[in-house]
């Protein structure tokens, strides 16, 4: 017997049919799609170890979009259920909250009940076309919700004690692993791991004693890495204990060790595609991660193990208690205006909103549609830690005098397509949020110049990462770009992005007439998709506040970046599909280096 019908059986189901049994069919309608949508989600997952040991690296993609596109695939099955049961009755509001009462009692006691109403709030913002917060309809709480801690012994993770040298340990936690895969030498890389595990333990704790490792059973899966996810515990203290694996020529090896908070941080950061992670149980996990990471918000995480909708409705939650204990106001976010892109922040939130803009001015030759297109798409592909990940929202409502009167005046103005008052409150039909980074352009001329020279310089690397992801920016300017917390550059600016492999780089033809050459617009014949690195260089230079010598020292590291063999190359590189591994790692930490990679 299942538990609806178990609950059929109950009081609960003894009210007047006439008011219970829509409520009761739409709940149950609504709780099976959730059910069926997590267990589609381990499935996914599931894939992802399979294609590890066979590996079928490109599946991961395959995989990752099927994923993305699953939960609003569920939730639109659903809506049409729903809005036929719905036109059977009188009362629409009054049915619905009944079937969220029953709702709220199947998914009382499951592990997953925060994804379970973020499931039905899904549904029901999408059949009432939900403007704000809609508090007769929704599942609505934005106090404090509980998490398994992870500091206490439960089924999601194991623990071992040390009961003879650091190696003994790792390599018998390294065993526990069933993979199906050999080792090249497990021995060698559980000696390695220990050296640098005891190097920290004497470092940061003076002395090398701990108390346990406790590690978590799922295995996490990102691109053609596997991760092994724990944590070091002595007294008090707590640290990151993560294991990144390879599947080499010979076998399995372990790629590095991280063992720091900001190491660990990086690893789930907001640059990054998401995990697959095969647990029932995604807030065990969350829980756990949480404890050593303590920094990292709930929606970053629940968004990391592949949840973003979740990890939006979080981010949602957070944003409303922060209003409510802050008295900053909306303002027009640092950085060069764009174009298409209205963009502003709250200060003390370290979020931006991005708004698409009702009309382009020359030169940007593009629609709304296609600038959502190119959301989607950053939205699906392997970020390899130099695109900041996105969340779209519809229909936020905000207190009116939260806005700076001049950035509404703006918002209205420009983009009154997705902005209007309505009485108090500011309706935002459609934005995209984004995490808050330093603009390149300001902070080349803000920071000090060895700061600037080494965000300068990986603004190159950023581009050519880029480049080997298939992606291209479509604008090289610095005010696209950004830097995060730590130094790392990243892109942002997405509405010119498309596939490096639709680009055509083209060198540009010679002239016999002087006359040509000064003309203001071309005298041969462009194509859409045409690019000229031999130009890259006149729009890429930095403002005159920005010493020289970082422009040049840019140009002697990049110069490959403004020739055609370059682009083309890689281009190449693409269609023969050697691809290289993004590593969330720094280059030096890594055990060996003979695998092609690029370190972020």
């Amino acid at each position: 017997m299942t538990f609806i019908s178990k609950l059929k059986k109950t009081s609960l189901a003894n009210t007047p049919a006439n008011r219970n049994d829509i409520a009761m069919e739409m709940s149950e309608i609504i709780f099976s799609s959730f059910i069926s949508y997590m267990q589609s989600v381990q499935e996914i997952s599931q894939k992802a170890g399979q294609h590890f040991a066979s590996k079928q690296w490109s599946m991961n993609e395959v995989n990752a979009s099927e994923r993305l596109s699953l939960h609003q695939i569920k939730v639109l099955e659903v809506v049409s259920q729903i809005q036929n049961l719905l036109d059977q009755v009188t009362d629409k509001r009054g049915e619905w909250r009944n079937s969220r009462d029953i709702y709220q009692q199947l998914v009382a006691r499951r592990p997953d009940q925060g994804l379970a109403e973020t499931f039905f709030n899904s549904v029901a913002r999408r059949v009432f076309t939900t403007i704000g917060i809609d508090n007769d309809v929704e599942i609505r709480w934005f106090g404090a919700t509980t998490i398994p801690r992870g500091e206490s012994k439960a089924e999601v993770f194991s623990t071992w004690t040390r009961r003879g040298d650091s190696a003994a340990l790792v390599d018998s936690l390294l065993s526990s692993y069933e993979m199906n895969i050999k080792w090249e030498d497990r021995s060698r890389d559980a000696k390695l791991v220990a050296g640098r595990l005891d190097s920290f333990l004497m470092n940061s704790w003076g002395g090398l004693k701990l108390d346990g490792i406790d590690m978590l059973k799922p295995v996490f899966y990102r691109n053609r890495g596997a991760y092994l996810i724990g944590r070091v515990r002595f007294l008090n203290r707590v640290t990151p204990f993560i294991l990144p694996i390879l599947h080499g020529p010979n076998g399995l090896i372990v790629d590095t060790v991280l063992l720091t908070e900001d190491l660990g941080s990086r690893l789930f950061g907001f640059t990054r595609s998401y995990f697959f992670v095969d647990w029932p149980n995604p807030s065990e996990v969350v829980g756990f991660l949480k404890s050593l990471l303590p920094t990292k918000s709930l929606h970053q995480i629940y968004t990391a193990l592949g949840y973003p909708q979740h990890g939006k409705s979080s981010l949602y939650r957070s944003l409303y208690r922060h209003l409510q204990t802050s008295n900053d106001r909306f303002v027009k976010a640092r950085g060069t205006p764009g174009m298409v892109m209205a963009v502003f922040t709250l200060v003390s939130f370290n979020v931006v909103f991005k708004i698409i803009k009702d009309h382009f001015d020359p030169p940007k030759n593009t629609t709304r549609d296609a600038v959502k297109r190119r959301y989607d798409l950053v939205y699906s592909r392997d970020r390899v830690g130099r695109m900041v990940d996105t969340q779209e929202f519809e229909n936020l409502s905000f207190s009116r005098d939260r806005f700076d009167p001049e950035l509404l005046s703006e918002l209205l103005e420009d983009a009154s397509e997705s902005v209007f008052v309505d009485e108090d409150k500011v309706i935002i039909k459609h934005a995209y949020t984004e995490r808050h980074v330093y603009p390149l352009n300001l902070y080349l001329q803000e920071m000090s110049q060895e700061k600037a020279e080494a965000a300068a310089i990986d603004w190159g690397y950023a581009i050519k990462d880029l480049a080997a992801a298939n992606v291209w920016p479509g604008d090289l300017f610095t005010k696209n770009f950004g830097v995060t917390r730590h130094g790392n550059v990243v892109f942002y600016d997405y509405d010119e992005l498309a596939l490096l492999e639709e680009c055509r780089f083209r060198s540009i033809p010679d002239t016999n007439d002087h006359e040509d050459e000064m003309r203001s617009q071309p005298w041969f014949a462009i194509q859409e998709g045409d690019a000229f690195p031999e130009q890259f260089e006149t729009f890429m230079s930095f403002p005159k506040t920005v010493p020289p010598e970082i422009w040049e020292n840019f140009k002697k590291s990049h110069k490959d970046l403004f020739t055609v063999t370059f682009w083309q190359r890689v281009q190449n590189q693409l269609a023969d599909g050697d691809l290289p591994e993004f590593f969330p790692y720094p280059e030096d930490l890594r055990f060996r280096h003979d695998l092609s990679s690029h370190s972020v």
